[in-house]
């Protein structure tokens, strides 16, 4: 017979009564927007494309041509498209360590400072793209499609990712914070856990 621990029991049982965070969480989707269902759109092509080439090589063996050379331009659009999302919603990866041990107006500063670099980043990449597009002449090998138009498509990707910079820029001018400043004005809550 199993004996009940006690106040002394170094390895008490475990409370099936404590909440889990896995439960119905409510999903937020407020922040979609019409580029989230693009990126959605081309992933979902891109998996297409890599099943069909999958299919065609190793079921039917006798692998279609121009799969792999579209499965990588599709790979690039994802990239891509998904770095526009990330620099809409201010979710590219930043190291958050040294913000924490510095003073407010320091992490305003450098806040300023990584929105200006980014900001010029984009843009020149953007400026690289276009000259690069403008002057690749070469058309893809599987398809006669050019191949200027998957740098014309990153160059346009720089380009928006260029715009959502600088509102960054100017909307942590104007409110004085953001995520990187305030952290724990933007933290998370744990409510309903």
């Amino acid at each position: 017979m199993a004996s009940m621990p006690t106040d002394n029991d170094p390895s008490p049982a475990i409370r099936a009564e404590a909440p889990s965070p896995l439960i119905d969480q409510p999903i937020d989707l407020s922040d979609i927007r019409w580029s989230d269902g693009l990126i959605l759109f081309v992933f979902w092509l891109l998996a297409f494309v890599v099943f069909l080439q999958f299919f065609t090589r190793y079921v039917l063996n006798d692998s279609l041509g121009w799969t792999e050379e579209i499965a990588r331009f599709l790979l690039i659009a994802v990239t891509f498209i998904g770095s526009v999302m990330a620099a809409r919603k201010q979710s590219h990866i930043a190291v958050e360590l040294v913000y924490r041990y510095l003073a407010r107006p320091v992490r305003f500063a450098l806040q300023i400072f990584v929105d200006c670099v980014s900001l010029a980043f984009y843009v020149a990449m953007g400026w690289f793209c276009t000259q690069l597009a403008q002057k690749t002449q070469q058309m893809m090998v599987s398809i006669d499609v050019p191949k200027s138009l998957v740098y014309w498509g990153v160059a346009i990707c720089f380009g928006f990712m260029a715009i959502y910079a600088l509102v960054a820029l100017v909307g942590h001018l104007k409110t004085g914070t953001s995520r990187l400043i305030d952290p724990e004005r933007f933290a998370p809550t744990t409510a309903g856990l």
